[in-house]
């Protein structure tokens, strides 16, 4: 499974690169720094998933999902930030994400959020309690 890493922080990018290159099935096909550079990217370089930071320069994370989604919708998207809330979650599921994922979280939640998408199922943290919920 390819996968790009989109967010502002290189140490962010680095630290989830890590993580993931440990995962035998992921294969990173590439990173960008923001959201105008995440679509020539998935144009580009055609990710089966994107790990897409919510606040960027140029274009926001929900603009970007929404980006993605018409440039190549079979594509899934993560959306890790630090911004957590009912109302976020919301707006990346409208945006066009199949899970959510909080910079809070371990990053084996993110490991557990791409494999759920992955397998077609969407992944967002349970609101009024520590688990995660999959449909």
């Amino acid at each position: 499974m390819k996968v790009l890493i989109v967010d502002d922080h290189e140490s962010v990018r680095a630290g989830v690169r890590t993580v993931l290159e440990s995962q035998p099935e992921i294969e990173i096909c590439g990173e960008a720094s923001n959201g105008e550079e995440c679509l020539h990217k998935v144009l580009q370089l055609r990710p089966d998933v994107v790990i897409l930071d919510l606040t960027m320069p140029f274009l926001d994370g929900f603009s970007t999902a929404r980006g993605i989604k018409r440039l190549s919708p079979s594509v899934e998207i993560v959306l890790l930030s630090m911004h957590e809330g009912p109302n976020v979650m919301e707006m990346a599921k409208s945006a066009g994400a199949s899970a959510f994922v909080g910079k809070t979280q371990p990053l084996s939640v993110l490991v557990r959020a791409i494999g759920a998408v992955a397998h077609k199922q969407v992944f967002f943290p349970h609101l009024s309690t520590d688990e995660t919920i999959l449909q």
